[in-house]
């Protein structure tokens, strides 16, 4: 058997969104491919703080803050945060506008006090108490802080929620030579909940240099994922497989689908795909 690295996301794809508990056929699945000698990451959003309770299920690496953060058996191989220029300017044109912010950190996130009364506020309209609830889960269950508790450590990547497209149009202008925005698909009651990325990296760009430190070819990766900031990823590895539970845009790039989270999709796909027995 050919030795692959595996990527897997962590929210939507490993676990429950906003979770820290990968069902057990999942856990099993990882050590099982590890046995049989294959290299399995973490590639996600997360940033590295994030993923300590993650890490006690056996990893041999992972790829943190969507590619900006990448560690291999307890070695740091790429670290690229912002310049404090590029901090400053994103920060005060998504503010300007009125986008939420969520900054994240190597080891921790803090977010606009006032995106949860806001949300509170519109809590009828369209999807927003689901985004309420989600945002108020993932804030208790990974130590997500308020932003006037930030002091100034270096930021990888900005999670957003603006109340429209036309509050990104100024945003999108002034930070274009810089980065990305990664907008998921959903529009939760004409909301948008997106990511500010650094052009210098992205989950694709990752499995690429994980490759490369690894001396094994593109052909044998295989990247699993369910939303819109797995898309590069999933186009890059040798094969991409998308969750049912995952977006329609998602599963139309992906070579493969496989059962959901919830359905032990990663244990049905590593036998399916022969990374185990």
């Amino acid at each position: 058997m050919k030795r692959k690295i595996i990527f897997l996301d962590i929210d939507g794809t490993l676990t429950q969104p906003g979770s820290n508990e990968p069902p057990e056929s999942a856990v099993w699945a990882i050590a099982q491919a590890r046995k049989a000698g294959h290299y399995v990451f973490l590639c996600t959003g997360r940033n590295y703080g994030m993923l300590s309770p993650l890490l006690q299920y056996g990893f041999d690496g992972v790829v943190a803050s969507s590619g900006g953060y990448i560690e291999w058996q307890g070695r740091c191989i790429y670290d690229c945060p912002m310049t404090p220029q590029q901090k400053q300017a994103a920060m005060d044109v998504l503010a300007k506008n009125g986008v939420f912010r969520t900054i994240e950190c190597r080891e921790g996130s803090y977010t606009d006090e006032g995106l949860k009364e806001f949300l509170r506020s519109h809590e009828k309209e369209g999807s927003n108490s689901e985004l309420l609830r989600w945002r108020e889960q993932i804030e208790k269950s990974l130590n997500i802080l308020p932003m006037k508790q930030y002091g100034g450590q270096p930021v990888y990547k900005i999670v957003i929620v603006s109340r429209s497209s036309e509050h990104l149009k100024e945003p999108r202008q002034v930070l274009s030579e810089d980065f990305s925005f990664c907008i998921q698909e959903e529009n939760m009651g004409g909301m948008i909940n997106g990511e500010v990325v650094n052009k210098k990296f992205d989950k694709g760009r990752a499995i690429e240099r994980v490759s490369r430190e690894l001396h094994i070819p593109l052909c044998d990766t295989v990247a699993f994922g369910d939303s819109m900031n797995d898309k590069e990823m999933i186009e890059t590895a040798g094969l991409g497989i998308c969750m049912e539970n995952g977006s329609e845009a998602v599963k139309k790039l992906a070579d493969a689908m496989c059962p959901s989270v919830a359905d032990h999709g990663i244990r049905q796909a590593f036998i399916k795909y022969k990374l185990i027995s």
